[in-house]
């Protein structure tokens, strides 16, 4: 059996590593030690390399370690981004560095393509809070009533709802059904968001993010005690009493957004911890401060398993062709509704 490159004495850092590897180094100095990206830098260079082989490209989601984002991903954005990327991609191979609905998203974009997913018991706590049986007897109880899924669900929840949702458009897409009431899973917190901000009546899922959950209103309250001008931007994933002492509730993409164009002095980011890091490293300007509650399903993913996907290939992502049609119809309809089109239910 041929050695592979992961296993292989030749991934060492040599100057022409150095050289090929700088612009990333240039970007991740401010939050990695130099002593560690050394360790990182022979992989980053044999991906890009294998990537140009096998013509394929790297999406990678937000929380992804600052080595991944910044050294190896050719596309990066939170689920709804990478799901659009997925889908506008001409490349041959999809790498999706990030948890196992995301890639299984890629793959409805592309049925056609090779998408790998580099661990695929890279899972989410979301999407193991609810099944398709769930979604069945869901609507038993409300007959009539439409589903609206967040995307971290797994593809056989999502062919059995309306249409899915992501963090940052959620509004409008339970907005976009023209009804009085929907159901909406799998995240409570998410839900109860959602709920102030529409008319439209929100039936919730018990499910929550085993991230989001953590964070307090208190354990922010004692952040600012501590900063005069700090910034507080939270997730909606959170729990109430978060969202109630945060400055700005946003999705993933829209605290980027803000942080690049407005670059306050100081940010309390109440998200995952490695997109602390990666939002820092590209806004070196602004000061991220991060409690870091770290995802243990986006750490499963490695500069040395996605180098190893792509050496063989595998591990594939496939999906039972009975859930296709209506789980990429759902995906779609929701990649169709216009960004900040709102309307009031009847």
């Amino acid at each position: 059996m041929p050695t592979l490159l992961t296993e292989s004495p030749s991934l060492a850092y040599t100057p022409e590593v150095a050289a090929a590897t700088r612009p990333a180094w240039d970007r991740l100095r401010r939050v990695m030690p130099e002593a560690e990206w050394i360790t990182h830098a022979p992989l980053v260079h044999a991906i890009q390399r294998l990537k140009r082989e096998r013509r394929a490209v790297v999406l990678a989601h937000n929380y992804q370690a600052p080595e991944i984002f910044h050294g190896v991903a050719d596309r990066v954005g939170d689920s709804l981004a990478l799901a659009q990327q997925a889908r506008d991609t001409d490349a041959e191979v999809i790498v999706l560095a990030g948890v196992h609905f995301m890639a299984e998203t890629a793959k409805l974009m592309n049925p056609d393509k090779v998408v790998l997913c580099p661990e695929p018991e890279a899972g989410c706590s979301l999407a193991a809070s609810i099944t398709a049986a769930d979604v069945r007897a869901l609507r038993q109880r409300h007959p009539g009533i439409p589903v609206v899924a967040y995307v971290n669900t797994s593809v056989a929840v999502k062919a059995e709802v309306d249409i899915c949702c992501t963090s940052g458009n959620a509004v409008e897409v339970v907005e976009s059904l023209g009804v009085s009431r929907v159901i909406f899973l799998p995240d409570r917190y998410l839900a109860a968001h959602v709920a102030t901000q529409t008319a439209v009546e929100i039936v919730p899922w018990t499910g929550s993010c085993e991230v989001h959950v953590r964070f307090t209103g208190e354990e922010i309250e004692e952040y600012r005690s501590n900063y005069d001008d700090l910034l507080v931007v939270a997730h909606p994933e959170c729990p109430p009493d978060v969202l109630a002492a945060a400055d700005i509730v946003g999705s993933t993409a829209r605290m980027v957004e803000l942080i690049e164009a407005k670059k306050p002095p100081r940010v309390l980011l109440i998200t995952e911890c490695a997109m602390g890091d990666n939002v820092a490293a590209a806004v070196p300007e602004v000061e991220i401060v991060r409690p870091c509650n770290l995802c243990p399903h986006m750490r499963r993913i490695t500069l040395a398993n996605i180098l190893a996907a792509l050496e063989t290939l595998s591990p594939r992502v496939e999906i039972d062709p009975a859930v296709v049609a209506p789980a990429r119809r759902s995906v779609e309809r929701m990649l169709a509704v216009r960004p900040g089109a709102r309307r009031a239910g009847p």
